[in-house]
């Protein structure tokens, strides 16, 4: 092997490393929504109780009132379970932000905002914010979920 063509892997190394960090861009500003101040909390459901079965079926997903900042919506995706801040994150908290389940899908009266429950993504998928995610961590009939 040359010395140039050495050289030439290096440069080529150097070039391809600093595209691909290039093309990375940060997801931060969907994260770190103004319009939802963070409310630390834990919460357990046990499956085995009537108001949570629902979530033992891919599909379903439940409410959780006085959890989060307006409670929180938790679906069963079918490959895990998700857990979102039920305030619509594109406007401050107000009476009407608090969104209404309706199977997958989510919506908030004040704007007719509509999100889904397996991606977080309005429906229309042109708001600023997607739904505000918490941590989820199942451990068999018990779901405990935190931010």
């Amino acid at each position: 092997m040359s010395l140039s063509s050495v050289y030439l892997k290096k440069i080529g190394c150097i070039l391809g490393l600093a595209l691909v960090l290039i093309s990375c861009s940060s997801d931060d500003a969907r994260i770190n929504n103004p319009n939802l101040t963070p409310i630390a909390f834990n919460v357990s459901l046990n499956t085995n109780l009537p108001e949570y079965s629902n979530l033992q079926f891919p599909g379903n997903a439940v409410y959780v009132a006085n959890v989060g900042i307006q409670g929180i919506f938790v679906i069963n995706t079918g490959t895990g379970i998700r857990a979102w801040e039920a305030a619509d994150p594109n406007h401050v908290p107000n009476q009407c932000s608090a969104m209404v389940l309706n199977g997958v899908e989510v919506t908030c009266s004040c704007e007719d905002n509509t999100y889904n429950l397996y991606t977080g993504q309005d429906k229309a998928q042109n708001l600023p914010y997607t739904l505000l995610p918490y941590r989820v961590a199942q451990e068999g009939s018990l779901i405990s979920i935190s931010n």
